[in-house]
């Protein structure tokens, strides 16, 4: 059995060096650089090199592993072990100089995450989790809020910035959880706001056409830190299936309020 205490330490100090190369590069960075994967689906150099590097590192770390990242760099996917890596989850942040933006990791053993670490850059916060553990940041434990009701939440969401098609039920949606919150937030990163609702910061967070490199180490970590992860049905179909929604004890009064727009609309 691996030793996923030992592989933990060793992903946080990985994204803790390609976190320090990224900060670096953020201070030079021109937009002459910026690549377009697909509409307004912006990557750089920076990307790259950073997916390079963390791919790399993890092929050391757990030499049987495949890996399913944003950027491509490595392909072949494992038997029983696949990264999910996602080396700058708020790419189009950190092109315009917004501070907001992370690495994002976590290790799937067949079709279950059982490590995730996501390493937001700006702060130097580091949050993690590995299988029956608790979630951190950097080396506290996290939980998430104890808000029981919608009307006392605080949320986080995201735009798409293609694939406009359900723009008018995902609207039906902001109009009712913004008279019914104390408001929604939108960062630019899934993975950011996924660990800001498993330390609290936010009550919750719901997306939609998101990928499994922008939800696994987040997701994960939420459910370590006691909240509740679904699809926008209620079932478990949210690392691939993109929907998510991301909560602690409000989950099913979003859920209620999320389903009964969605699906009555679609």
């Amino acid at each position: 059995m691996i030793d996923l205490k030992t592989i933990n330490d060793h992903v946080r100090a990985t994204c803790m060096e390609v976190g320090a190369f990224i900060l670096n590069e953020a201070g030079r960075f021109s937009k002459d650089s910026i690549e377009l994967k697909g509409v307004n689906d912006l990557v750089s150099y920076v990307d790259k090199q950073a997916e390079q590097k963390l791919v790399n590192a993890c092929k050391a770390i757990l030499p049987e592993a495949g890996f399913i990242a944003e950027e491509g760099t490595e392909t072949l996917r494992g038997e029983e072990y696949n990264w999910v890596i996602d080396p700058l989850d708020g790419t189009t942040n950190f092109t315009h100089g917004l501070p907001i933006y992370a690495i994002s990791i976590a290790l799937m053993h067949r079709d279950v995450v059982i490590l995730g670490v996501v390493h937001e850059i700006n702060r130097n916060e580091c949050f993690h989790a590995i299988k029956a553990g608790p979630a951190y940041c950097n080396d506290k434990i996290i939980t998430v809020a104890d808000t029981q009701e919608l009307k006392d939440s605080l949320l986080a969401t995201g735009f798409p910035y293609y694939n406009f098609k359900q723009m008018k039920q995902y609207l039906s949606i902001l109009d009712t959880l913004m008279q019914r919150t104390h408001g929604l937030r939108r960062l630019g990163s899934a993975a950011v706001d996924l660990v800001y609702v498993a330390c609290g910061r936010f009550e919750g967070f719901f997306e939609y056409n998101l990928n499994a490199w922008d939800v696994a180490a987040g997701a994960f970590i939420v459910q370590q830190a006691g909240g509740q992860v679904t699809d926008f049905k209620g079932d478990d179909d949210y690392i691939f299936g993109r929907e998510i929604i991301a909560a602690g004890p409000i989950h099913q009064e979003m859920l209620s309020a999320i389903k009964e727009i969605w699906h009555n609309q679609n």
